[in-house]
């Protein structure tokens, strides 16, 4: 029995200093390990979004327009000619030559007729567009001789068909009154031509008129006309 005390109170004691002085034990020498921020892994950065060009941005607007056939252009006409009316047709029923109730046929640019009368193409001629359909048309100057003295002076006008001249109408200037020039511009037919003032007989030419005309279907208007003296 001696022998087994001094063990128990060894182990007494131990128990004791256990319960009393726990927490001045051994300290443990695990330390934790802190890391300074400086020294922190850091993430990846983000990358900067690549830079957008105009070639890589794609386009919504067609880059060729649509190729749209032309229509063809319809045909010049060509103009006519002062040698053409050389053998064109002079008056017509609605717009009579004279009086006479048929066209005249032209012929080499003359014509007679049964009763003795004779009708001549003169050189005055004017060739231009006289209704604004882009085709020149043709003004002339016709010439009768119906007998005796008399000399009877018309200018006429034809309009371009399709190249060939068709008779619209005329305006008759008169006994012994020549024309000596005429020019078409602005859809307009510019006549130069003489005549005498009152009082002055058939021979005594003394004005020179310019007269200015308008072709409106078969309706010819002078629109204005200027005299200034003229001597022989």
């Amino acid at each position: 029995m001696r022998r087994t005390l001094p063990s128990l109170a060894a182990v007494a004691l131990l128990g004791f200093l256990t319960a009393c002085g726990g927490d001045s034990g051994a300290i443990s020498t695990a330390t934790s390990t802190v890391t300074s921020s400086a020294e922190a892994p850091t993430a990846p950065a983000a990358s900067a979004p690549a830079a957008v060009t105009p070639s890589a941005v794609p386009s919504t607007a067609p880059t060729t327009k649509p190729v749209v056939a032309a229509e063809p252009a319809p045909p010049k006409v060509p103009a006519l000619t002062c040698k053409q009316l050389a053998g064109a047709q002079l008056g017509s029923a609605k717009v009579p030559f004279n009086g006479y109730p048929d066209y005249i046929p032209l012929l080499d640019g003359g014509w007679s007729g049964e009763d003795g009368a004779t009708v001549e193409l003169q050189k005055p001629c004017g060739i231009g567009d006289l209704d604004g359909d882009g085709a020149a048309d043709a003004v002339g100057t016709v010439l009768l001789r119906a007998g005796g003295t008399g000399q009877f002076w018309s200018v006429a006008f034809w309009h371009n068909s399709a190249g060939k001249p068709a008779y619209r109408s005329l305006v008759d200037l008169g006994d012994r009154n020549p024309v000596t020039s005429i020019s078409v511009s602005g859809q307009r037919a510019t006549v130069v031509w003489l005549t005498r003032s009152d009082g002055r007989t058939m021979a005594e030419l003394d004005i020179r008129r310019t007269s200015v005309y308008q072709l409106s279907g078969t309706t010819v208007t002078e629109v204005r006309h200027t005299d200034a003296p003229y001597t022989p």
